[in-house]
């Protein structure tokens, strides 16, 4: 009697090294993956919550960077129109005030006693014109501190961002952005208050010091 028996064979595939050393880089790419602190704050509500809300922020705080950086550059050049025709305005009034004296060169003496006419017309001008430059100058100062705050702000919130990005689940949620008072009570920031004043209002100084050279002008072009 025949007895049947199975016969298991066992071929093996040859596995080339090229072929075990990217199913390996697979694996270890796949597991980086999986250990990644962006997967990790994904599989987090709060953290991937709280990562949102700070991307939201940091976006609206590069709008209002911009916006502020436009608003003062408006007003830079405001300032700048202004200051060309306060000199244009006193560039035509010598010019007036020279041919009124080579016109009326005989009658010398009554030009001369109403020399003060001219010059309190060009004083009060100068006055109103210097008061303008003044209160856009208080205007781009305080845009620019505004912009120094919204810059550190932004840049509280970047570094909290990135530090929540390299540790994923293990940042702590209740830790927030060094902003405003915070970081300014933590940072010691000596200045002098004059130089700091004379620095910012530097053009107001040199248009009312103008404007004081002008006054006695008028009466040694009119009496000379």
């Amino acid at each position: 009697m025949a007895e049947s028996k199975d016969c298991h064979v066992i071929v093996e595939i040859p596995v080339d090294e090229e072929h075990q050393q990217k199913l390996s880089s697979a694996i270890t790419t796949i597991t980086a993956i999986q250990n990644h602190p962006l997967m990790e704050i994904s599989k987090s509500p709060g953290h991937l919550l709280l990562l949102k809300l700070w991307q939201r922020e940091e976006d609206l705080s590069g709008r209002r960077i911009a916006a502020r950086e436009t608003r003062m550059d408006s007003i830079r050049r405001e300032i700048f129109q202004i200051c060309c025709l306060f000199f244009i305005f006193h560039a035509l009034f010598f010019t007036i005030l020279f041919t009124s004296v080579s016109e009326d060169h005989n009658d010398g003496n009554v030009v001369c006693r109403k020399w003060w006419i001219p010059s309190v017309l060009s004083v009060c001008t100068s006055f109103c014109v210097v008061f303008l430059v003044q209160v856009k100058l208080y205007r781009f100062w305080k845009v620019s501190r505004q912009l120094q705050r919204e810059r550190g702000d932004g840049r509280a919130v970047t570094r909290c961002i990135s530090e929540l990005r390299m540790k994923g689940a293990s940042f702590d949620l209740s830790k927030e952005p060094l902003t405003g008072k915070k970081m300014k009570s933590s940072s010691v920031e000596i200045k002098w208050k004059p130089l700091e004043w004379l620095s910012q209002y530097v053009v107001t100084i040199c248009l009312v010091c103008f404007t004081g050279l002008v006054f006695p002008a008028s009466r040694l072009i009119l009496c000379a």
